[in-house]
């Protein structure tokens, strides 16, 4: 063998023996579990400040499109978002993206959007490959208010898939480990009216 085999069946070697080593279990501290349960439940409330503010027909154009962009920061790549109405039957999935763009063309004069009772239905999980995930359930209470006076008011439960990851980042030439919270899909579980 020369010395490029070499080198290329060591890294391979080095890589294959690497990699289990990143999914195996890690244990959190009930401290740094309540942190973590914490953060995630912050991005449910950012997420329901900025579908409040996407939805409400005062906002200027230039700020829906900001907030959007901040409200993707909070979610994984693919992630999409279950919308049902008492109109008709089922759920529809869109892009999250799709989503905010479709909730900020909304066909109402008034939009007002509360997320309520944001809460933890089952506990973080370890999964394979290394990522924690859980589910937070949240009530949305939707009113859309027609130029002549018209209401359509419903009340949905949501569940939102929570991911959470060890990640690092380079801070200062060190490398800093910390925790990650993402979204994931948002699933319609009931719509009732409101």
């Amino acid at each position: 063998m020369n010395h490029l085999t070499k080198s290329v069946l060591v890294l391979v070697f080095l890589l294959a023996t690497a990699l289990p080593l990143q999914a195996q279990s890690v244990n959190i501290t009930p401290e740094r579990k309540r942190a973590i349960d914490s953060l995630a439940l912050e991005k449910v409330r950012d997420l329901s400040k900025y579908i409040s503010i996407i939805g409400d027909k005062a906002t200027p154009l230039t700020e829906s499109q900001r907030v959007i962009e901040r409200t993707m920061e909070l979610f994984m790549e693919g992630a999409q978002m279950g919308v049902s109405s008492l109109n008709r039957k089922g759920v529809r999935y869109y892009p999250v993206q799709k989503y905010l763009e479709r909730l900020r063309a909304l066909n109402y004069q008034r939009v007002n959007i509360e997320w309520y009772n944001i809460q933890y239905i089952s506990d973080l999980v370890q999964q394979p490959d290394g990522r924690f995930v859980g589910v937070i359930t949240i009530y949305q209470r939707f009113e859309g208010v027609m130029e002549d006076g018209m209401r359509y008011v419903d009340v949905t439960k949501k569940d939102i898939t929570v991911y959470v990851e060890r990640k690092q980042q380079q801070i200062g030439g060190r490398l800093i480990g910390f925790w990650d919270v993402l979204l994931g899909d948002i699933k319609v579980t009931e719509t009732r009216r409101g």
